[in-house]
């Protein structure tokens, strides 16, 4: 048993002063272009976080017949410092089709992001969310599509 403890020592203090004396230097391995990056990326940070305002956050689209087609437009504003990008819209499902802007939207700017909603299928009260994903503080945005849908008399 003792001589078992005692390999096992030695094969942890080899490894560790193989592991420690590399000799190679830790400064030659880093990447120039990697710090411009990371250098323009703090600035970008230092101004702040891009800011997303919109006209309206919820459409209620009142009361509707089931099979119709509902159309809206979020009207949205850039109201940070450094340009807003969308990357993503997500929905819970294939009844709601968001299309959004893909290019960075600069401070100030506003576009429109579009949203169908077909009705086929959905009965009764309805609410739909679009999530974007944002370069904003919070990650997240979420714009609601909500009303009532009569169901078809059969």
């Amino acid at each position: 048993m003792k001589k078992v403890s005692i390999l096992f020592a030695f094969i942890i203090s080899s490894s560790l002063f193989i592991s420690c004396g590399n000799g190679n230097n830790a400064s030659t391995k880093i990447n120039s272009d990697n710090l411009e990056s990371a250098k323009s990326r703090d600035t970008e940070i230092k101004n702040g976080a891009a800011s997303i305002s919109f006209e309206n956050p919820v459409y209620d689209f009142g009361t509707v017949n089931e099979g119709e087609v509902i159309e809206t437009t979020f009207k949205l504003t850039n109201s940070g410092k450094t340009d807003l990008v969308i990357t993503d819209a997500q929905v819970t499902c294939g009844c709601t089709v968001p299309v959004w802007p893909k290019k960075p939207i600069k401070p100030g700017e506003s576009e429109e992001i579009q949203v169908r909603f077909n009705t086929n299928g959905k009965q009764n009260r309805q609410q739909k969310n679009i999530t974007l994903i944002t370069n904003t503080e919070s990650g997240r945005e979420i714009l609601t599509l909500k009303g009532m849908v009569t169901p078809k008399v059969q």
